[in-house]
């Protein structure tokens, strides 16, 4: 495999030009903030013990009122919105941090019982235990002649 450095470029006469006819379009043909905004995805810790699963979330910027965890079955859903105390700034030297709505859907690897599950938000911190339902191992099956 060889390692050549491709470069491609369109010719530009005139580069103020150029770019102002852009600006002129997105001036007269202004999209939807919404159109280029997705929903982030929160990033989590899953971790099990003999009774439990654990799931630890940092989601620092965010308010507990802003937060929803839903669970259904064997499937976690956390959804929330965290607001940037910069909202009205437009002058960013950088811009790396996820300011929005966010989500994250997690397919626990065992049934859980869900109305002992609980959790907790501290410092930040959103921490969820789900306690391991305990399963006898084997089901019977019965075979049932015609």
């Amino acid at each position: 495999m060889s390692n050549n450095n491709l470069n491609f470029s369109l010719p530009i006469d005139n580069e103020a030009e150029d770019f102002s006819i852009l600006a002129d379009f997105m001036k007269n043909n202004p999209l939807e903030e919404s159109a280029f905004k997705s929903e982030g995805q929160l990033a989590v810790d899953v971790a099990q013990t003999n009774e439990e699963i654990i799931v630890v979330a940092p989601m620092a910027g965010c308010r507990m009122e802003n937060i929803e965890l839903h669970l259904h079955n064997d499937v976690l859903t956390i959804r929330g919105e965290r607001q940037s105390p910069l909202r009205d700034q437009e002058n960013f030297f950088y811009r790396e941090c996820y300011w929005g709505k966010f989500s994250r859907t997690i397919v626990l690897p065992c049934d859980v019982k869900s109305e002992m599950t609980r959790a907790e938000f501290k410092n930040g911190v959103l921490t969820i235990i789900l306690p391991k339902t305990k399963a006898d191992g084997s089901i019977p099956i019965v075979i049932v002649e015609e």
